[in-house]
């Protein structure tokens, strides 16, 4: 019986332990992708909102849900989970989704640096 306890705390204290490492990762579902070369955004955006980011430094780092950064960095979403991963990425291609989260959230993070 004392054996069955001291197994079942010690299979306690794992599970506790490995839990919030991957909430860590995953960053509530959010992944950073690095944008490096702005022009991989062409398609994916209008002449407008490739004017807005002209004057954006680069590399531009965004927050995008885990899906959308595996489609556009060119992974899975099983690489970009995984604790080695760091929950990053860069992005090597585009597409709409993407592009306009990109936009939204460099003009905020531009915005942000002016104030």
């Amino acid at each position: 019986m004392r054996n069955m306890m001291i197994a079942a705390a010690l299979a306690a204290g794992t599970a506790s332990i490995a839990a919030p490492a991957t909430a860590q990762v995953l960053n509530d579902g959010l992944i950073n992708v690095t944008v490096s070369d702005v022009s991989i955004l062409n398609d994916s955006l209008n002449k407008n909102q490739i004017a807005a980011l002209d004057n954006v430094a680069v590399p531009i780092v965004v927050q995008v849900p885990v899906a959308l950064a595996a489609n556009v960095c060119g992974t899975t979403v099983a690489v970009l989970s995984a604790a080695g991963s760091g929950g990053a990425c860069n992005a090597t291609t585009s597409n709409k989704t993407f592009g306009q989260a990109v936009v939204r959230q460099a003009l905020k993070q531009k915005a942000a640096k002016t104030k």
